[in-house]
């Protein structure tokens, strides 16, 4: 039995999933549905989105949004410090789970293999999601536990309407800062003595940057289209959509395996100082 409604269309499933406010409903349902879509199983519709039935996107009750200033920073040295970054952290990995399915029901008449794509992102993150909250779990603690910000999905929502901006700011400017984040965070909980937790970072880092290629691909395709050039445009999407001032240091190793030119990373090095 599916762990979604009887529908036959991906982008149709893909919205119901990302309509799904139960967070184990949306990581099984996300995993069933890129397999029904490798096995052929699925149609591609083509023409307007199917409209959603709930918000978007479906999440539960908890955690609560705050302010990212209100997150507040715990120690490390207490489980419960712990266990607050791992909580933060489950709630990037739903929320990216969110922005795949996103990219999948919203933007239409995209090649095949972007829906492919993202799908893969959306079960990767969902795989992420459940070893990030498995481990919380351990620690005494569940997912909404904690407050959250909801900084990614706010980008979505600016570039709701344009898949170029939404490609170019959030896997390749907010998702590509994880890049460079996890390291130390993993250093931290490494030193910190739990090595199940940095082990599962090395995991999501290990996938990210492929996350931040498929990002990469799609805009790069979009400005070949568009007879855009790739830099300058995404000079002028960061400044029209406010997209943050990202500062270093960065993460040079991956953001060249994930497909950033060395023009790139030379400015970004630039404006980071």
């Amino acid at each position: 039995m599916k762990p979604f409604s009887n529908t036959h269309e991906l982008r149709a499933c893909a919205l119901q999933l990302l309509c799904e406010t139960e967070p184990v409903r949306k990581v099984v349902g996300t995993r069933a549905l890129q397999a029904d879509w490798l096995a052929g199983e699925l149609a591609l519709e083509t023409g307007t989105a199917p409209a959603p039935a709930g918000l978007i996107p479906g999440r539960p009750a908890k955690p609560a949004l705050v302010a990212p200033r209100e997150v507040g920073r715990r120690a490390m040295h207490t489980v419960e410090g712990r266990a607050a970054l791992i909580h933060a952290l489950s709630h990037i990995e739903f929320n990216a789970i969110n922005l795949a399915l996103d990219a999948v029901w919203r933007f239409d008449a995209m090649p095949r293999d972007f829906y492919t794509d993202w799908l893969q992102v959306a079960a990767e993150e969902a795989l992420h999601f459940t070893l990030l909250d498995d481990h919380l779990h351990t620690l005494g603690y569940a997912y909404g536990d904690f407050g959250a910000h909801n900084s990614l999905w706010e980008m979505a929502e600016k570039t709701a309407g344009d898949v170029l901006a939404r490609m170019a700011l959030v896997p390749r400017t907010l998702e590509a800062r994880g890049l460079d984040a996890t390291p130390a965070v993993r250093a931290k909980l490494a030193q910190a003595g739990d090595d199940a937790a940095a082990q599962i970072l090395d995991i999501i880092l290990r996938d990210e940057v492929g996350h931040v290629a498929i990002g990469n691909r799609w805009y790069r395709w979009l400005c070949a289209r568009d007879g855009e050039d790739p830099v300058a445009t995404y000079a002028a999407l960061s400044l029209r959509h406010k997209a943050p001032v990202l500062r270093g240091p960065f993460n040079v190793d991956a953001r060249r395996a994930a497909g950033f030119s060395d023009e790139e990373i030379a400015m970004l090095q630039a404006d980071g100082l």
